[in-house]
Order: C-alpha cells, then sequence, then structure tokens
C-alpha cells in the first residue's frame, strides 16, 4: 500500500457515520490524497474507490500522477461531477464546507435534487495533522536549505542594501539550490519596520542600528519550511539587546512544552508568560506558532484559540515576537517534530544567546 492508498483508507474511515462519499475540492487535498498538481480537478471519494475529475489539459498528467483514481475528463467541474455521482448513483454527497463555493453548491443542488449534501468540516485537513515520515523527510531537507539561504543572506547583509534587494537574492538562492520555490514572499523588515510581523519587503535601505528581522521559508517536493532570526546591523541598543534575550528564553520554554499530549493552548501560554511577565505582553499579538506541511499555515496552531492536543507526527513552528511600534521588534522561529518523548528541533541556522551584531 503506497502513501496515497494509505491516506484514502483513513479518510474512509472518517466517513464512515457521515457519508458514502465525500467531493474533495480543495486542490492541496487533493494532491495529499492522490498527488495530482494541477490547477483544476477535485476528488470524489468513497467506499471503492476515488475518481479525479479534471479537464482535458490535465488528462495527461492526472493519468501520471494519480493512477490509482479512476479518471473522469470533463469539460467544466459541475458536469464531470454531475456524471460521476449519477453514475455511482449516490444518494448523499458530504463536501468540504470551508472549500466549496456558493455558486458550485447551488448548481449541484440544482443539478442533483434527488442527492443529500452534507457539510464537513477539516476532514482531511485532520488527516494532514500527523506527518508521515517521508512528509517529515521532506519537511527536513526544505528547513535545511532554508537555513542555507539565511546564512547566505548574512554574508550580504549591510548599510544601503534594500530590504526588497535581500527579498529577492533569499528566493533566488534557494531556487538555485533546488527549491520548487519560497515557501511564500521572503519577510525582510529593517529598522522601524521590524516591528511588522508580516511585513513586505520595501525599497527602503538598511542602515546601521537597525533590527533586521529575517523570515524564510522554501518549498521542496511540495513540502513548506520556515525559519525566522532577528539580527542588529552595525551596533544594538541595551532595549534590543532584552527583548531578543526574552524571545530566546520564551521560545525555550515553548519548545519545553513541546510534548505529547499537551494542549496547544498551554504551549503558547507557557512561551507568552515569559513575555509578559518583563511588562511586553502587549508586544506579542499573535499566536507562538503553526503546524506547517503542504501549506505554511495549517492545524494545529500555538494560539490561546486552538484546543487540540499535540501527538508525534506532528511539525509546528516556535516562533515567540516582541514588537515596539516605531522602533523594532524580534522574532525568533524553529521547527520542531513531536516525538513519542518531547520534540525534535529541524532548523539548524545559528541561534545565538545574543543578539548578534553583523558589522
Amino acid at each position: 500500500m503506497n502513501a496515497y492508498q494509505g491516506r484514502l483508507c483513513r479518510l474512509r474511515e472518517a466517513l464512515a457515520d457521515l457519508s458514502r462519499a465525500l467531493l474533495v475540492t480543495n486542490l492541496v487535498n487533493v494532491r495529499y490524497l492522490c498527488g495530482f498538481t494541477g490547477s483544476s480537478g477535485s476528488l470524489l471519494v468513497t467506499d471503492q474507490e476515488a475518481v479525479l475529475i479534471t479537464d482535458s489539459r490535465y488528462r495527461l498528467q492526472a493519468q501520471q500522477e494519480a493512477p490509482d483514481c479512476r479518471l473522469q475528463v470533463a469539460p467544466r467541474q459541475l458536469e464531470g461531477i454531475v456524471e460521476v455521482v449519477r453514475g455511482l448513483g449516490l444518494a448523499g454527497l458530504a463536501f468540504e464546507r470551508a472549500h466549496l463555493t456558493c455558486a458550485l453548491y447551488e448548481d449541484l443542488s440544482a443539478r442533483l435534487p434527488e442527492v443529500t449534501l452534507i457539510a464537513t468540516s477539516e476532514l482531511v485537513e485532520g488527516l494532514r495533522m500527523i506527518k508521515e515520515a517521508q512528509e517529515i523527510r521532506a519537511i527536513g531537507q526544505a528547513a535545511a536549505l532554508t537555513d542555507a539561504a539565511f546564512q547566505h543572506l548574512c554574508g550580504l547583509l549591510r548599510p544601503g542594501l534594500t530590504e526588497r534587494q535581500l527579498g529577492l537574492e533569499a528566493e533566488f538562492y534557494m531556487r538555485r539550490q533546488g527549491a520548487d520555490s519560497a515557501a511564500f514572499e521572503p519577510i525582510i523588515a529593517a529598522g522601524p519596520r521590524s516591528a511588522l510581523p508580516h511585513a513586505r519587503p520595501s525599497p527602503r535601505p538598511l542602515q546601521p542600528g537597525d533590527l533586521v528581522v529575517v523570515d524564510l521559508g522554501a518549498r521542496l517536493d511540495g513540502y513548506c519550511s520556515d525559519l525566522t532570526r532577528t539580527v542588529a546591523l552595525s551596533r544594538a541598543g541595551d532595549q534590543e539587546r532584552e527583548i531578543y534575550q526574552l524571545c530566546l528564553w520564551a521560545q525555550a520554554a515553548g519548545l519545553e512544552a513541546l510534548v505529547p499530549g499537551a494542549a496547544c493552548r498551554d504551549v503558547d501560554a507557557a512561551a507568552r508568560q515569559v513575555i509578559a511577565s518583563a511588562g511586553y505582553g502587549d508586544c506579542f499579538g499573535h499566536g507562538l506558532g503553526h503546524s506547517l506541511g503542504l501549506e505554511t499555515h495549517e492545524m494545529p496552531r500555538l494560539s490561546p484559540l486552538d484546543e487540540h492536543s499535540l501527538a508525534p507526527g506532528m511539525v509546528l513552528t516556535v516562533e515567540p515576537g516582541i514588537y515596539l511600534p516605531e522602533r523594532g521588534g524580534v522574532r525568533i522561529e524553529d521547527l520542531a517534530e513531536i516525538t513519542a518523548s518531547g520534540c525534535r528541533l529541524l532548523s539548524r541556522a545559528p541561534k545565538p544567546a545574543e543578539l548578534p551584531v553583523l558589522t
């Protein structure tokens, strides 16, 4: 049994009490379940088979990437889905509530009045939370490439270069080293802009005394990585050194709490308390981290709002940050795999005990 067949088996177990069939329209979930990477398609999974529905542009690609699926080629998704559902004689059809468009739902209801449509939430995403060994290897390889990209940028950082130039160089480097692409647009944020957690690289030149947040990720064989480091350029003040140290301590507390059975919100709380106790609680507004895989943000999340519990095979980021408006910010982020006894870091980029100052 290959990986895709195993995933379909687990999905069928989850479907047993809901419906005889699930229509998967999220293309990332389609890829996870059968390997198809085209930009147009859906997968209809029953207790007996999986039918990949796409158009003629992807006929050959679908045959190559998803050989375990029956292929249904149709000029439009609607026609293909209707033909398959009628051919199978389905009385009920589950669908992905978060991913089926209103238009397609209305069209299916009109064309298939005899079929009961059943909304489901996060069935496939729930399966994706636990990574298989081959997925963890792919994420680890993407993480190693990202570590190297960060080291490469450290050799280039100097006053006068712009955030945008460094962001482009990060993408070019990762592609030259074999990445499919960047996992997301690199975040290179310097000086006051480092207080923006999701800053897009700007034309602003780096200046002496800047804090520089570098947040990078590579996509390799479809799987993502995510790494953040913060450095100072030429010099650093006392408060900059203080918030760097606090982020490092907070991350250590989060990693220590990252064990099987722990509640995601409790891991977040362990790290958040370090920052709040030092008086910077209002300067850490986002969650502590998130899972990743085929997407950069997956379930579960290390957040006060997430009630999932951790389990071996999950891979999550741990990324506390402190952001001081109009002054600058610090974030430190690593990837960790949950193991049977704790966690294992997949990120290897240097993480000095004191704020690194590049001269």
